[in-house]
């Protein structure tokens, strides 16, 4: 009996044994399931975190691009391009200089020095210039019957002629303009006068034995005697009623 007891024991024994073998599989399989949900969970936690940091800064729109910028109001803004199809009327100097061109009957051209002002009248007085040489007259001119008078060497564009070698080409003008004078009640009213500018002369232009500034207008009144550089001739400016 005793030995008919011994294999139901190491039976019993293995039997135990094997169902005690599988457990520790099951709890290193639980170990591991319960590893791997902490990694994923952690793994997670990361993501959210991560995400949440990049959630600070706000995303760009993905139509502005870099390069699309909103230029600050602050700076200049450039001038459009000039479309060179269509015509420009702006003036250049070239033009400038071609609208003070006069042609000549030789083909060539000369650039005048003056031009009128918007001022300029013709004159409602019969104005006069008397020319005396060596104490006699010499020429009688008559300044009315335009706004304006060239005075220089050049005969192709002057309307008075001095052949004097110390005149300029291009010498002065003298210049019948409107201007606003105040009468004796003090009521504004338009009046022609004449005035004179020397146009940057060489050898200056004299007005009572005076040198006048260039490239201003200098008024003249009945009986002012003018003079051009260092000829001897005296003009003597009058009109009718003087």
């Amino acid at each position: 009996d005793r030995d008919s007891r011994r294999p139901n024991r190491e039976r019993d024994r293995e039997d135990q044994y094997d169902r005690d073998r599988p457990r520790r599989p099951n709890r290193e399989r639980d170990r591991e399931g319960r590893d791997d949900h902490d990694r994923t969970s952690r793994h997670r936690s990361r993501d959210l975190a991560v995400s949440s940091r990049r959630s600070v800064s706000p995303k760009r729109p993905s139509s502005i691009q870099p390069s699309a910028r909103p230029r600050s109001s602050s700076r200049s803004k450039s001038p459009p391009p000039v479309d060179k199809a269509k015509p420009n009327f702006a003036n250049s100097g070239l033009l400038a200089a071609e609208t003070n061109a006069v042609k000549l009957t030789d083909g060539t051209s000369t650039i005048l020095k003056y031009n009128e002002p918007p001022e300029a009248r013709k004159p409602t007085l019969g104005w006069r210039l008397y020319v005396f040489k060596g104490g006699e007259q010499a020429e009688l001119l008559h300044i009315h019957r335009q706004s304006a008078y060239l005075v220089g060497r050049d005969r192709t564009v002057t309307d008075i002629l001095i052949e004097h070698p110390s005149c300029s080409k291009q010498h002065a003008v003298i210049q019948h303009r409107q201007v606003t004078e105040k009468d004796e009640f003090g009521a504004s009213k338009p009046k022609n006068k004449p005035f004179i500018i020397d146009l940057e002369s060489t050898n200056s232009t004299y007005v009572n034995d005076e040198a006048i500034p260039t490239s201003r207008f200098y008024e003249l009144k009945a009986g002012d005697v003018i003079k051009f550089g260092l000829s001897n001739r005296e003009y003597v400016l009058l009109h009718d009623d003087a």
